[in-house]
């Protein structure tokens, strides 16, 4: 069909009666244009938008855009500040001023979107590449900043929680030709393996009282949320297959889990894609069925870590886009 040299994409309301005039309100339109055919990932990425989410209205802001691949978020505790990784650096962003500011991590320069915050906000975990010791290793280091210190001896160490006392890490290793999830002291140590079901276990998170760990799992056929205790028993799913679920965020009431989910025709139960369609959906810890609270364009990097405000009413998170900042 010839649709001439203009076309127009966009959003119409109509009163559907002449004599009525009607007003329609739209709110957080995105145009996100996706990657090419044969995007080649991890060499080719597309431009970011990070944006804040209020979980019980919907609204979104976009408030930073970047032609590069800005990824997973942290919500620092006091409120004012993120932190995300680009390009191998970790940066602070400011929420008043909405810019950021390089943080510096010596050495460590090759870090990934697996780093977050402990409970007190004083120290910073990160995930680092380092081919020599079989590829991602943890490190902590203070949260504004410094020389990082070695955690876990080899990799790939992928890690992503604090225990809210702060003695202990969780990770996500591959070891044994499967990846499964570990617990480390803090300042390095024995490893102990909590999960040892075939299949890929990722996203391991404490609750904030420490009793329990949720993560996921695809050990079923399909990506699913799964909880444990914090000694790795009583392992249970609490998602059901519908979508391929990853990365459950606790909030720090503790009254909610913000997960990613991908749809199952697009996305395989272990493949976490950089640019898909995506979900953000929510949970009550205390039971019920998830709903969906956002819809978006992206993937890696969108919300691997922990990003809920501490008052726990925001979320977080980085959408993608090919072109423009300012679509």
């Amino acid at each position: 069909m010839d649709l001439g040299d203009d076309v127009y994409v966009g959003l119409f309301v109509g009163s559907h009666n002449a004599d009525v005039t009607e007003t329609g309100v739209f709110r957080d339109v995105r145009i996100a244009v996706p990657a090419h055919d044969g995007l080649v990932q991890y060499k080719e990425y597309l431009g970011s938008r990070l944006e804040l989410l209020d979980v019980a209205t919907g609204n979104r802001e976009v408030i930073y855009t970047s032609p590069k691949s800005l990824q997973a978020p942290n919500w620092r505790p006091d409120g004012k500040s993120l932190i995300y990784n680009s390009e191998g650096r970790m940066y602070n962003f400011d929420l008043a001023t909405r810019q950021p500011a390089p943080l510096p991590t010596g050495d460590v320069t090759n870090n990934n979107n697996d780093h977050v915050l402990s409970f007190d906000g004083k120290m910073l975990g990160l995930s680092s590449g380092v081919e020599k010791l079989g590829g991602s290793i943890a490190y902590t280091v203070a949260a504004t900043g410094g020389t990082p210190r070695q955690v876990t001896p080899r990799g790939p160490s992928y890690l992503h929680s604090w225990s809210p006392d702060g003695r202990y890490l969780l990770f996500t290793g591959q070891r044994h030709d499967d990846f499964d999830i570990y617990r480390i002291p803090a300042r390095g140590g024995k490893e102990v393996n909590l999960t040892a079901t075939a299949g890929l276990d990722d996203g391991p998170e404490y609750t904030p009282d420490g009793r329990y760990i949720y993560f996921n799992s695809n050990r079923t056929g399909t990506m699913q949320l799964w909880r444990m205790k914090a000694d790795g028993s009583q392992q249970e799913a609490i998602t059901h297959g519908e979508y391929q679920d990853w990365f459950p965020h606790v909030s720090p009431d503790g009254k909610w889990l913000a997960f990613v989910s991908f749809l199952k025709d697009e996305v395989g139960p272990g493949d976490h894609p950089f640019y898909k369609h995506v979900y953000l959906r929510l949970l009550p810890v205390a039971g019920g069925e998830p709903k969906v609270i956002a819809y978006l364009y992206g993937g890696q990097g969108t919300m691997n870590t922990p990003s809920w405000s501490p008052d726990s009413k925001r979320l977080a998170f980085i959408s993608n886009t090919t072109g423009s900042e300012n679509q």
